[in-house]
């Protein structure tokens, strides 16, 4: 052999034992940050953020299982198929600690492969929800042996000294085992599903935070009170929290910038001297009111330094998306204690933003009146909407759109969506197709200023908006049955939108300038490989005259519909 011959032997074994290597030490892993990559990962797009899914980004018209249905084999087995029949295209569904650990260190992976199975043959994705360390703020699904050990695994103690079933933010050992226990999850689900990618983002925890309704005072559980976490809020606030209240002095939430500036801005002090003594707020006033925020700020310091943990874990075993729910603050229960204190809710998502940074977003589980103020808080600040808990039924299915339109949603999934009582007629189920439909158009203008959503209902029958050089009117029709309606809207060109709603009549004026705009067409229609093909042209009693009742249209019957509207103006 030549001696040339032998330097191109010996390099091309070097070149075969360095790919080899590559693969053993990152686990074939690609960026998520890169678009090639086959792992699903967030991507900004103007003012949206949306979740890429096998290189192409995929708006989740989903719903979220009853938190028991993945606890059994036979059971699950037949709600695939009825979820992919509701229009679905995602599926948020549990694993619990309690079922995937029984003993320590043996793990049963059983019903997560039937979960992951059951949903890739039925065509769907799927959010998994771990049910770890707390769920709606108690400590229900961890494993017996860590119920039992409760010395090892200490519980949050109340003011007046009342044990409560909670594990403790301050229990190292709990954290420790969760931590461990979500990371072999991740592994698992890596081994079995990437080649797939069915598994396609998770939920860690659910609803954290110090909660006890049956509290006889007030105010007795807004923070835990053990002695390790007295000790706790009675020291120094960590350095990793102030440095990072300075940096972003700027974008802070505007309650927790007030309470520190009134304080005189310290960046050192325990955390009743940087950001004042805890109030509550008499019942009569303001529900808003932040009673006990202090103590809030303290509980969201320690859940997001403990979920960091669990989180930072899995993603090291499975870099997918991550997030965590809010239960929220409401008119009767508006002080931390009542509503989970220390969850990821907007007033303390900064505190959140500087203890998880492994979690991408917080969501709101969505179950009061006031759906427009809640999307308002969790997106005023960068915040990606993402509903991973509301209504379904008529109010689900109004809100979605208007969610989709006006916030650039990500996710939109009412809870219980395998319960039977929604039978086959529930109103979501037209909705989704229709929203299925115009998935990609939505993708496409979310975030770019070009869409708003439409909710209308008996108490707010009309909502203004302005979108492409247009004052535009929506109004609840006079024959809707349900009292509320939505929809949503997208700017296509000059003087040509794209609507989808039902009961709702739309009316259009110029924005500025005297001129006069009539309707030249409407079609109504689908879509069909990406292209609106009509299916039948609209006119006359199908739409608003000028002459008549104004320049518009309707959407009547009880379906939701697609519309394409071109306006023309004249003197």
């Amino acid at each position: 052999m030549t001696r040339i011959s032998l330097l191109k032997l010996v390099l091309f074994f070097v070149l075969i034992a360095a790919g080899c290597g590559s693969n053993e030490d990152t686990g074939n892993k690609k960026d998520p940050g890169n678009p090639g990559s086959h792992i699903p990962y967030l991507e900004k797009h103007g003012s949206a953020a949306r979740l890429v899914v096998g290189g192409k980004p995929m708006l989740l018209i989903s719903g979220e299982l009853h938190n028991s249905t993945c606890g059994g084999l036979e059971y699950m087995r037949p709600v695939w198929k009825r979820m992919a029949e509701k229009n679905l295209n995602c599926v948020i569904a549990t694993v619990s600690w309690e079922l995937t650990e029984p003993e320590k260190g043996k793990f049963d992976f059983t019903l997560v492969d039937s979960i992951i199975t059951g949903a890739r043959e039925a065509g769907l994705k799927l959010v998994l929800i771990w049910f770890g360390s707390w769920k709606n703020g108690g400590s229900i699904y961890i494993p017996s042996w860590v119920k039992k050990d409760y010395q090892k695994y200490p519980r949050v103690k109340d003011e007046n000294g009342k044990t409560l079933e909670i594990l403790s933010t301050f229990g190292e050992a709990s954290c420790q085992a969760d931590a461990e226990a979500y990371a072999r999850l991740m592994q698992h689900i890596r081994m079995v599903d990437e080649k797939y990618g069915t598994v396609i983002m998770m939920q860690v925890e659910n609803e954290a935070g110090i909660l006890d309704n049956m509290g006889e005072t007030p105010g007795n559980a807004r923070r835990d009170f053990s002695e390790t976490a007295n000790s706790a809020f009675n020291g120094p606030v960590p350095g990793e929290l102030m440095d990072y209240l300075v940096h972003h002095r700027d974008d802070l939430f505007p309650e927790l910038l007030n309470v520190w500036k009134r304080n005189g801005l310290k960046t050192t002090g325990t955390w009743e001297e940087v950001f004042g003594k805890g109030v509550l707020r008499p019942l009569e006033k303001d529900w808003k009111f932040y009673s006990y925020y202090t103590e809030e700020l303290f509980m969201a310091w320690n859940y997001a330094r403990y979920i960091e943990r669990i989180a930072a874990a899995g993603k090291k075993e499975y870099p997918i998306p991550v997030y965590v729910n809010a239960w929220l603050k409401q008119p009767t229960t508006r002080w931390p204690g009542r509503y989970p204190s220390g969850g990821p809710l907007p007033q303390v998502i900064d505190v959140w933003r500087a203890g998880a940074p492994s979690v991408d977003f917080i969501a709101p589980d969505i179950y009061i009146d006031d759906f427009r103020w809640v999307c308002d808080e969790f997106t005023r600040s960068g915040n990606p909407l993402f509903i991973p808990e509301t209504r379904g039924g008529e109010a689900g299915a109004a809100r979605a759109f208007f969610a989709f339109g006006e916030y650039g949603a990500g996710c939109f999934a009412p809870f219980g969506i395998d319960n039977p009582a929604y039978g086959n007629n529930d109103p979501l189920d037209g909705a989704y197709a229709v929203l299925g439909n115009l998935s990609q158009l939505i993708l496409e203008h979310q975030g770019n200023g070009t869409m708003r959503g439409i909710l209308v209902d008996e108490r707010t029958r009309e909502q203004e908006l302005f979108l492409g050089g247009y004052r535009i009117r929506a109004s609840l029709a006079n024959y809707s049955a349900s009292g509320m309606t939505g929809g949503l809207i997208v700017n296509t060109g000059a003087g040509e939108f794209l609507a989808a709603a039902k009961n709702l009549d739309l009316f259009f004026y110029p924005e500025n300038g005297p001129e006069r705009i009539g309707i030249d067409a409407v079609d109504e229609g689908t879509f069909i490989n990406g292209r609106f093909i009509p299916s039948r042209r609209l006119n006359g009693d199908e739409t608003h005259a000028s002459t008549w009742s104004g320049t518009g249209t309707r959407f009547q019957g009880n379906d939701y519909t697609i519309q394409k509207i071109s306006l023309y103006h004249y003197r």
